[in-house]
């Protein structure tokens, strides 16, 4: 073990498993397998459908740029430009709660808590 600086590993995986809180494709085509027991070609057939794209465009960063923009996801703040006028990581998972016909516990527990 060295002696640098404790909150380096730390800050290092939060932007390496978390993404600032935003997901991924892949996160949602995961999250469908999970939740509806759905296998990997009918989860990203889904995610495909209820974004308007393509499977395909589900592993392409530009498309995928287009696409949360399009549908209030958000961005990657280290693939994209985020605007101040983009939905925060809260507001899309609300979205994509929405989006994919899905709960997301931190959504209900948002819900809950604030009495919506």
């Amino acid at each position: 073990m060295g002696t640098g600086d404790p909150l380096g590993m730390e800050s290092a995986h939060t932007q390496a498993s978390g993404m600032g809180g935003m997901r991924a494709a892949g996160d949602l085509v995961a999250r469908m397998q999970m939740t509806r027991r759905m296998r990997l070609k009918a989860a990203k057939r889904y995610v495909a459908d209820k974004l308007g794209c393509t499977p395909r465009d589900l592993s392409d960063p530009l498309a995928m740029e287009q696409i949360r923009l399009d549908n209030g996801l958000g961005t990657l703040p280290f693939t994209s430009a985020v605007h101040p006028d983009e939905p925060g990581m809260i507001e899309a998972k609300f979205n994509i709660a929405r989006i994919l016909d899905i709960p997301i516990n931190c959504v209900e527990r948002f819900k809950t808590r604030a009495r919506i």
